[in-house]
């Protein structure tokens, strides 16, 4: 008894909370091809991303796109109604080779009596040898649109539906970092953004309106990276970058900065792609020295006032 067969159907829906764009960018990296192609996917309407797949095939198919944001489904192949056929077939009890009146479905690889149309996947033959025939001549064919097409062979590689970690790009709206990152990353803005107004000071001593041009662009800058880098701490999360909003609400924003720095992450990937690399040494050492500087300060608020009264004491 042959085992049912299934096929994976997408028609362009989104899991909740899920953007378009991170969508794109996420079936993107699954399919391992560029953002055109997969476009293509959300133009044509219900497209079957793969066909003739087992029922655990299938699962873990569907289990990939909705880790990627995309919804699909999961159908029973239609079981096909025996074609009518041209070629002879041999009588009963002739002497005539078996072997001979059978062929292989090239699509499906399923064994049948000769015949126009396969009675597993419904292709007919001789148009999907004649599409492979043309795609070989111009090499036109690609993974996203061959899926879109009944008589295309599927050649999208789902079994690794995601990298294990994600890329790390500092200057970037996407991607994730974690905790320790997010302070080291900020501990090396600030000491930039210091050598920086150092060189600004030097200009603008030299000349004001220098002063003030390089200062602007400093502040600029400095915003607009200090940004991305909260915009990625809130996806580690499992946030929108929107959330970031918050730090300009009064009383909401003098408190959401320490939510961003002491809330966790999420282990697994999330919507917004899989976790950031492990920390390397450096990420730890400059994390470390970022949190010893409020502790210096309170020290040194302490040992200040005494050692001015020590001082005054002594006479000096």
């Amino acid at each position: 008894m042959e085992s049912n067969r299934y096929r994976i159907v997408f028609d362009g829906a989104l899991l909740p909370g899920m953007t378009l764009d991170s969508v794109k960018e996420n079936l993107a990296r699954l399919f391992k091809t560029d953002r055109e192609k997969v476009d293509q996917l959300f133009a044509r309407g219900p497209v079957n991303i793969k066909r003739e797949l087992t029922a655990g095939e299938a699962d873990r198919y569907l289990q990939a796109l909705r880790q990627a944001g995309a919804e699909a489904r999961k159908e029973a192949e239609p079981r096909s109604a025996p074609a009518l056929s041209l070629v002879d077939i041999a009588p009963a009890g002739s002497a005539e080779d078996p072997a001979a009146t059978r062929m292989e479905c090239p699509k499906c690889g399923h064994s049948q009596p000769r015949a126009i149309q396969c009675d597993s996947c419904g292709i007919v033959i001789e148009k999907y040898l004649a599409r492979q025939a043309r795609l070989a001549e111009d090499k036109a064919g690609d993974d996203v649109h061959n899926a879109a097409h009944p008589y295309a062979t599927p050649r999208a590689q789902v079994a690794e539906p995601m990298p294990a970690y994600g890329e790390l790009r500092a200057f970037s709206l996407q991607g994730r970092i974690g905790r320790l990152r997010y302070l080291a990353w900020s501990m090396t803005l600030s000491a930039a953004a210091l050598a920086l107004l150092a060189v600004a000071g030097i200009g603008f001593a030299i000349s004001q309106v220098l002063g003030v041009i390089l200062f602007s662009m400093i502040g600029v800058g400095f915003v607009v990276v200090s940004v991305q880098i909260g915009v990625q701490r809130l996806h580690d999360i499992g946030w929108s970058g929107w959330f970031l909003l918050l730090n300009l609400v009064p009383a909401v924003g003098s408190f959401f900065p320490l939510v961003m720095l002491l809330y966790p992450g999420k282990a697994d990937a999330n919507r917004f792609g899989p976790p950031q690399p492990p920390n390397s040494r450096a990420v730890k050492i400059l994390a470390a020295l970022w949190l010893l500087v409020p502790v210096i300060g309170i020290l040194a608020a302490i040992a200040i006032p005494g050692y001015q009264q020590y001082l005054h004491r002594a006479g000096m």
